[in-house]
């Protein structure tokens, strides 16, 4: 199955890459949508998502238009989509603008065809207006931060009440057994010791001393501030490009539930922090005071309690937990690139530029004067 040489995919750094997942064919999809009843005959694809972990086009059927993803199976299985999907489903009962799962004619959310595993989702309403842009970067403005903090204070809100536990082992999941501990080490050396490839990597490396240093550093009295907080299904990949908008600048629907499980909803906030106020790409190539937006952060932070009402101790958790909250993903990641692609040099990018390094950025003088500047008045 040959990928279109015009099909590019973002890589690690700014520079779009060849795609690891090659791009799905008409053939393939056509083969594909046979599975799912509603979904109508293959007109066109439309379009080919830039996004690495997966293969995904914008379909356009006898029945409208529709996102296909497709997944190779030692990355999700038809068991873990459905993880997604029930929390899915859940959203779109509380009222959440989510974008619909399409079902099998077997009444599943996905299909496995061979080493593959696909999912359907109904076009979502709303303007897709970061789809071109890298993941994990900045929104196009301090407003936009605003109306992302309402819509995830809104999922939230209607995340309440779904009970299932934390996802099961799997490469790409953002879960929460780390820094929610009184030891955060030795839950990192059972998170590793889950995932053998993760383990074979990380082996000869002096990983435990680092980690050792960067909770010492950073990660103090975090146990006891995360202990009391409520349990909560959440989004755990909150970025502009996940978000679908409407003309006015609101948000019009949330996708991309591939990182969700059963965090916090401060660990979540701190996410959405880290992933959308700091422009991680251009570390090492910009000078370090211009990384952060602190307007931006508290532009999402007040958005949010607009709709969920934050205490100081809550914003000060936040904050907090803000340098470290990347780390348990980043180890995912570095399981993924490992394990599942054998790829040793994005796994060492991973460890070296991701974990360790923006960890580290928030030692740095610019580091803490971002995170002393979210916590002051707008006006400071």
């Amino acid at each position: 199955m040959a990928s279109s040489p015009a099909h590019l995919v973002h890589g690690m750094g700014t520079e779009l890459e060849a795609p690891t997942w090659p791009a799905i064919t008409p053939a393939e999809a056509q083969a594909a949508l046979a599975h799912f009843p509603a979904a109508g005959a293959l007109v066109a694809l439309d379009w080919h998502s830039p996004r690495p972990f997966s293969a995904a086009t914008l379909v356009r059927t006898t029945q409208g238009a529709f996102f296909l993803k497709r997944h190779h199976q030692r990355l999700r299985s038809l068991d873990g989509l459905a993880e997604e999907h029930r929390f899915i489903a859940h959203l779109a009962d509380a009222g959440l603008s989510v974008a619909q799962v399409m079902l099998t004619a077997t009444g599943h959310g996905a299909v496995a065809l061979g080493e593959w595993c696909y999912e359907l989702h109904r076009r979502a309403p709303g303007d897709d207006l970061y789809r071109d842009r890298l993941s994990w970067t900045p929104f196009l403005s301090d407003a936009h931060a605003h109306a992302a903090g309402v819509a995830l204070a809104r999922l939230h809100d209607a995340a309440e009440g779904f009970v299932a536990p934390s996802r099961r082992v799997q490469p790409l999941v953002a879960s929460f057994t780390i820094l929610s501990g009184p030891d955060p080490l030795a839950a990192t050396r059972a998170y590793v010791a889950a995932r053998p490839a993760l383990a074979a990597f990380l082996e000869g490396r002096a990983w435990e001393d680092d980690l050792a240093r960067l909770f010492a550093l950073l990660g103090q009295g975090l146990s006891t501030r995360l202990a009391d907080q409520p349990a909560l299904w959440t989004h755990n990949d909150w970025h502009p490009s996940n978000l679908l908008w409407t003309s006015d600048g609101t948000v019009a629907t949330t996708f991309d539930f591939g990182l969700a499980d059963r965090t916090c909803a401060l660990h979540d906030l701190a996410t959405a922090l880290e992933r959308t106020a700091i422009a991680w790409l251009d570390l090492g190539h910009a000078p370090d005071d211009a990384l952060a937006s602190a307007d931006a952060a508290r532009a999402l932070l007040a958005g949010y309690a607009s709709v969920r009402p934050l205490g100081a101790e809550d914003v000060e958790t936040v904050v907090r937990l803000l340098p470290l909250v990347h780390v348990e993903f980043a180890l995912s990641e570095i399981d993924y690139f490992s394990g599942v692609l054998g790829n040793a040099s994005d796994a060492t990018l991973a460890w070296d530029g991701y974990l360790v390094g923006h960890a580290r950025w928030f030692l740095s003088r610019a580091g803490q004067d971002f995170l002393r500047a979210v916590t002051a008045p707008a006006s400071a």
